[in-house]
């Protein structure tokens, strides 16, 4: 009984949860992914690589596709930055695809992390790691 209540509790929060939030959580989710596979760059396969990249090409998408939606309230500059961001996120994605290391990780790691802090209204950006 106890589980069951736990578990109703557990969906209607999460359905609740502020959008900004939950896009926070995506991107960082997809920035933890990202570093761990530039810090195991070597022992990842090609397939694993390209799943952890398009994890972040995918939330991206979402992101972008939620800021300049029609009905976005955020403002036309912020819309379009936003869609600047995921297209270069996309350009940096085919990249990595192709690339020998995983060197250029850090700058998607630090955008995304950047952008989950402004989300979640924090106003210093984080450190990477």
């Amino acid at each position: 009984m106890y589980q069951q209540a736990t578990q109703a509790y557990q969906k209607t929060a999460t359905t609740a949860t502020d959008p900004r939030a939950l896009e926070a959580e995506l991107l960082m989710k997809a920035a933890a992914r990202l570093t761990l596979l530039r810090n195991n760059w070597e022992e990842t396969s090609i397939d694993e690589r390209s799943d952890i990249l398009t994890y972040n090409r995918t939330a991206w998408t979402l992101l972008a596709t939620e800021a300049t939606a029609e009905e976005s309230e955020l403002p036309l500059e912020i819309q379009n930055n936003i869609a600047n961001l995921a297209l270069f996120t996309f350009n940096q994605t085919m990249e990595l695809l192709a690339a020998e290391n995983g060197e250029e990780l850090e700058t998607l790691i630090n955008i995304n992390k950047a952008i989950a802090a402004g989300l979640r209204g924090q106003t210093e950006s984080p450190v990477s790691e």
